[in-house]
């Protein structure tokens, strides 16, 4: 790994207490500051994937958290269900650090290949701390360039036969959520969320409950609505996402007869700027 002499990078691979959360026998989650990485896989089986990478600096305790998850055993590849800088901020150093390939929706590619950046924030949105903060999050191009690829357009995912890909544009245009059909189990990154996405006590003392996705960075409202219906459609039994606790059975369901019916109320702020 290279060495690095900032106190924060310092500070973080010292994070012996960076623990991934099982949630089945070959899925657990890591929180990071303000988002969640998913490691698919099963640790005996030593054949497993990251999903995204969180913001800057936390490469350091997603490397320790995965080595004692997987015995010190790198990755296949990392997935990013789009490229906004909490899910594709470690993703460089974690890339080079394990020598695998980054994988994006063709549509994300642009983002992530220093090409394009993403629209400003919007913090009119209203609704908590993290909306007027917005502004100062990074918006510019990351620069994956010899490091990332493009997923199939099957739907086919990179050593994951038993998963597949959905495109879930409006929160970016090549953002992509994850369904194993066996289990129906939903990896939704920001299509939705479940906590309140604008609000920072949301991160501290998280009420589940399923909300649209982060209002100041989503600037497709239609393609979002779309995204949803799509994703309820499936009728999943457990879903994962880039914000927030696992929901689950009846409580899931319910949140997305909810969220689909009164989608206009829930997720689209009234006091957007477009």
């Amino acid at each position: 790994m290279e060495k690095h002499t900032d106190i924060s990078t310092h500070l973080e691979t010292n994070m012996d207490h960076a623990i991934a959360e099982e949630i089945t026998e070959d899925i657990a989650v890591y929180r990071t500051l303000v988002s969640n990485v998913y490691m698919l896989g099963n640790p005996s089986e030593k054949n497993w994937v990251l999903i995204d990478t969180g913001i800057a600096h936390y490469h350091g305790r997603i490397i320790s958290a995965a080595k004692k998850r997987f015995n010190d055993t790198p990755p296949k590849a990392i997935i990013l269900t789009h490229a906004h800088f909490d899910h594709v901020g470690s993703a460089k150093k974690l890339a080079k650090h394990w020598d695998v390939s980054i994988y994006v929706h063709p549509e994300e590619l642009p983002f992530v290949d220093g090409t394009c950046e993403y629209p400003p924030a919007d913090p009119t949105v209203g609704g908590g701390l993290l909306s007027l903060l917005s502004p100062v999050f990074p918006t510019d191009a990351v620069n994956l360039k010899h490091l990332a690829k493009t997923l199939s357009a099957d739907g086919k995912l990179p050593f994951l036969d038993d998963w597949h890909y959905i495109h879930t544009p409006g929160h970016t245009p090549g953002h992509i959520s994850l369904f194993r059909e066996s289990d129906k189990i939903l990896i939704a990154g920001d299509a939705v969320t479940t906590e309140n996405p604008e609000s920072s006590l949301a991160v501290l003392l998280p009420i589940i409950k399923l909300y649209g996705p982060p209002a100041y960075f989503t600037h497709d409202w239609d393609d979002a609505e779309r995204s949803v219906q799509t994703l309820a459609k499936l009728k999943p039994k457990l879903l994962l996402t880039g914000h927030g606790l696992p929901m689950k059975d009846k409580e899931l369901s319910e949140g997305f007869e909810k969220l689909t019916a009164d989608f206009y109320d829930i997720a689209i702020p009234k006091h957007k700027r477009n």
